[in-house]
């Protein structure tokens, strides 16, 4: 598989000396581990940012390797991670969707979703302006995958007009990521989505 697409940045981690291990979204072509020489470089580092949006060319050398990647930067969500909220959306979004979507399989909807919630949470004013894009980003992967989205799991949960509406849903949501699809391994995620709700729980 050799490709040429905008990709979403969601996890990387060290992998030698100089790489690093990266996980991306793609529109057409869903989850893709990948290879990027000298990942752990300061340059590299600072585009190997989770939320991310790289142009991805992807070069594939033999079945039993990984990808070998080359990122160029086209938005840069980096400045954000000082900032504890947008920082723990943006950690929490990108994190949940590495965890748990499989490898090359398209999730268009779901990419477009994420995106959409990353501009939000870069843009917005407050966590006001994109806790409704969470709750439905959530909604939309729980859904693509096969659980729903409601309390009941047959339908997607309404959008809350207030805050403490919101919050509920976030609740119910929280049990049913950490239900269906972070439990055994994956557990170790949801602690980025409990910091998440302690901080948006203390702006009442």
């Amino acid at each position: 598989m050799n490709l040429r697409a905008s990709a979403i940045i969601l996890a990387s981690r060290q992998q030698g000396e100089t790489g690093a291990i990266v996980r991306l979204l793609t529109p057409d072509d869903g989850l893709i581990a990948a290879y990027v020489a000298g990942g752990r470089g300061r340059q590299m580092r600072a585009v190997l940012v989770p939320g991310n949006r790289v142009a991805l060319e992807l070069t594939v050398r033999s079945a039993s390797q990984l990808p070998f990647a080359r990122l160029e930067l086209e938005r840069s969500l980096g400045a954000l991670m000082t900032e504890p909220l947008p920082a723990a959306a943006i950690q929490w979004s990108c994190a949940l969707t590495a965890a748990t979507l499989p490898e090359q399989q398209a999730y268009p909807a779901l990419h477009a979703a994420l995106s959409a919630l990353l501009d939000a949470v870069a843009s917005a004013p407050s966590a006001r302006g994109w806790v409704n894009g969470l709750i439905a980003y959530e909604t939309l992967l729980l859904s693509q995958l096969g659980y729903g989205g409601g309390a009941s799991g047959d339908a997607p949960p309404l959008l809350a007009p207030d805050w403490a509406g919101q919050l509920a849903l976030l609740g119910i949501l929280e049990r049913r990521l950490s239900h269906y699809l972070l439990a055994g391994p994956k557990s170790d995620v949801m602690g980025a989505r409990k910091l998440l709700t302690e901080r948006l729980a203390r702006m009442g």
